[in-house]
């Protein structure tokens, strides 16, 4: 790839439209090489390194490139000195559900790191598929990308699902509510998509009913109204592995 469509990419619709994400920095590059031996379609990855990683032994084809060039490729201010072009991976033409996997859809989730740190929680725990709505942030966004710390490579992903499809691919949803049964109930384990919100706007309520979503709480000594979305996805996905 030419380095002025590598700038491109810095933005969502030339992403979309040249079909490459940029991961920078020595950590995640390692979790790339080794998603890598899972899953080929990473391995057409290409690294693009200044003098200081010019040695760098890996299964990517690398490019060497001066630290001006790489300055304008970055997105960080101080840029270590190695990045890669990393192929987007396709939505499925048909939606999928791994057996014994538990789905957490986010609605118009607007913060890179809030989407970063759940993925990094997701991979973490293991077992999980994470949906997100129209309307959210870019998964492959830079900021998402390092805030995952490397979890977007090891999470299965899908981006532009759209909120009313919940109720034919789910027999069972759950919701945050404030009135709604504790997380230490034993049905809060059974559901098959755990449905959080927009971080000011929550879910639409009549999309709540339409759908039957069982609503659960985090219970907490009421002094505020309401929890960090990163943080209740956090507590609510240790809660479904807690004990397993």
């Amino acid at each position: 790839m030419k380095l002025d469509d590598i700038k491109k990419l810095h933005q969502k619709k030339y992403r979309q439209a040249l079909g490459h994400y940029l991961v920078e920095g020595e950590h995640l590059v390692l979790e790339l090489q080794k998603a890598a031996t899972s899953q080929p379609a990473l391995s057409a990855s290409e690294l693009y390194v200044t003098d200081a990683y010019e040695h760098w032994s890996g299964p990517f084809k690398t490019h060497l490139i001066n630290d001006r060039q790489m300055a304008q490729l970055a997105d960080t201010r101080t840029p270590q000195g190695i990045l890669a072009v990393v192929p987007m991976p396709a939505n499925a033409a048909e939606p999928v559900t791994e057996p014994g996997e538990q789905a957490i859809y986010l609605h118009e989730v607007q913060d890179p790191g809030n989407l970063g740190t759940i993925l990094r929680t997701l991979a973490w725990f293991g077992g999980f598929r994470c949906l997100l709505s129209p309307g959210s942030v870019d998964p492959y966004n830079p900021k998402v990308v390092r805030a995952s710390m490397g979890a977007i490579f090891h999470t299965a992903l899908e981006t532009e699902v759209p909120l009313a499809s919940l109720s034919s691919r789910y027999s069972t949803i759950a919701c945050l509510d404030l009135n709604g049964d504790r997380l230490t109930t034993e049905s809060f384990r059974q559901h098959g998509c755990y449905l959080f919100g927009n971080e000011a706007r929550g879910v639409p309520q009549e999309a709540l009913a339409q759908m039957a979503a069982k609503p659960y709480t985090i219970a907490g000594n009421g002094e505020i109204e309401s929890l960090n979305l990163a943080s209740a996805v956090n507590m609510c996905v240790y809660e479904l592995r807690r004990g397993q």
